[in-house]
């Protein structure tokens, strides 16, 4: 697997990322679990942002020597597009967690543990899938085709189904624990197994943990070939990656408030997925330029964004929380 990412560049990364989460763990810890306010989450959520860009000015800065001005701004471009794709990818994944949220209604003093959890699960699975990604892509390039083939009818099918809420009840791994796992209605704190009368028994919790790990690999399913459109070159992708991942967190309290006001925004990344499939599909005749697909993508999020202001949602049924 060609990369431009040196020996030093990738232990420089993985410092930063580590430094990053223990800040991020360790400021949690320190105020306890508690209600993240919007003002708390705007801040954490520039300071993700501000981080991942100075990442980017930083790896533009480093490869102007060894590979040229020119290369060195093309691979900025690269990361910075990816890192777009993959931020707003996550955002139907944050809109996912809070459904599921809702539908257990965790306690607000949980939620932040939930998400470091589904965070760092990310992460690890996103680097696994990306390494594996860029083997078989080097050994086969066919398979930027099926990448390509199946980001396309994804996001036809997202497309198709936007608007309509996921059925939980019916959720296979919810009806496995449900048939298979003596199950606690309460909540116990933090505790995901309690034991009940001689009987260890999974609080909502654990269950909320693993319906959140399971999302977690949807969305990788469906993110990682985006990427791979963008750039080829393993540094980058998982780059990007982990820097959108890390803002998950601090965006999910930012957006908690905002998601029926951002109702047609289902439809905005169907199209970026639609084009993302394309541009795969077609990228042995026409290599559509960096520039153009960061635009692309950018024009399709702030226009759904813009029309979900315009346009009012349909008022939906409050459904009741915590159905175990």
């Amino acid at each position: 697997m060609e990369t431009i990412g040196t020996p030093w560049m990738w232990i420089g990364f993985t410092v930063l990322v580590l430094a990053a989460l223990a800040v991020d763990l360790l400021l949690m810890r320190s105020k306890g679990p508690h209600k993240v306010s919007t003002k708390e989450a705007l801040w954490w959520s520039a300071g993700w942002i501000a981080l991942a860009l100075v990442f980017n000015v930083l790896l533009w800065w480093y490869l102007i020597e060894p590979l040229g001005a020119a290369e060195a701004e093309r691979v900025a471009m690269e990361f910075f597009t990816g890192y777009l794709v993959e931020k707003s990818l996550a955002v139907d994944n944050i809109f996912v967690f809070l459904m599921i949220f809702s539908y257990f209604a965790v306690p607000a003093e949980q939620q932040q543990r939930v998400l470091i959890y589904g965070v760092l699960g990310a992460i690890v699975l996103r680097a696994i899938m990306i390494f594996i990604g860029a083997a078989l892509i080097a050994q086969f390039h066919w398979i930027l085709y099926v990448f390509g083939a199946f980001l396309l009818l994804t996001g036809i099918k997202m497309l198709w189904s936007a608007g309509q809420e996921p059925d939980l009840d019916n959720n296979p791994l919810l009806r496995w624990m449900r048939n298979h796992l003596p199950l606690t209605p309460n909540y116990h704190g933090d505790a995901f197994i309690v034991r009940e009368d001689g009987i260890r028994r999974y609080t909502p919790l654990f269950v909320v943990v693993a319906m959140i790990g399971i999302t977690d690999v949807i969305f990788a399913v469906d993110s990682i070939p985006a990427i791979f459109a963008i750039t080829e070159d393993p540094f980058i992708v998982l780059t990007s990656n982990v820097f959108a991942v890390l803002g998950l967190r601090a965006m999910f309290f930012l957006l908690a408030g905002a998601a029926d006001k951002f109702h047609l925004l289902a439809y905005g990344l169907a199209a970026v997925l639609i084009f993302i499939g394309t541009k795969m599909l077609i990228v042995d005749f026409w290599k559509v330029p960096i520039g153009a697909s960061l635009g692309m993508v950018a024009v399709c999020i702030a226009t759904s964004m813009v029309l979900s202001l315009v346009i009012k949602p349909r008022n939906k049924e409050p459904k009741p929380g915590n159905p175990l």
